[in-house]
């Protein structure tokens, strides 16, 4: 006899066993919190699109380093390079919409631009027009619309005027 009451003690732990670990799954109130960081979606991002051209004709400039600034609270928040196609495009689709980026375009024999644009569109397009570097101005050189200025130019192997005495 007391061997089936030992088979049937065991019977029953065994479904008594199976049927608590049963009821968590059974109870669709009682889930586990999960434990983590929760997930916040990356902000939306706006498609730049940079196309740098001659101002004198109109043709792209191939190889245009296109420099990106984003700004925050007005100060540099590190930079992007990138170089231009051979149509002169440059595009860049990192940056979120509503923030402030700082442009700025080198190109050897041009004149360097620089420009800020705040970007509240999901995509931009930017014409940049090359200037060739214009003659330094001077102040020690006469210039026509000028009443100030350096003295009017005289031939190097001119003698010097001589005071009256």
């Amino acid at each position: 006899m007391t061997e089936v009451c030992v088979r049937h003690c065991r019977f029953r732990f065994s479904w008594l066993l199976l049927l608590l670990l049963a009821v968590p799954v059974l109870l669709p109130g009682q889930q586990t919190q999960r434990r983590g960081r929760k997930y916040t979606p990356p902000p939306p991002t706006c498609k730049i699109t940079i196309t740098v051209v001659k101002s004198a004709n109109g043709k792209p400039l191939e190889n245009a380093a296109v420099i990106f600034h984003p700004l925050k609270d007005g100060k540099n928040d590190g930079n992007m390079e990138m170089k231009t196609n051979q149509e002169g495009k440059a595009v860049l689709d990192v940056i979120p919409v509503g923030d402030t980026v700082r442009l700025q375009v080198i190109v050897e024999g041009y004149q360097t631009f620089g420009d800020d644009y705040q970007i509240d569109t999901d995509s931009k397009e930017i014409l940049v027009k090359m200037k060739r570097p214009s003659k330094q101005y001077s102040i020690y050189e006469k210039h026509d619309d000028s009443l100030q200025g350096g003295s009017e130019s005289k031939p190097k192997d001119a003698a010097p005027e001589q005071k009256p005495q």
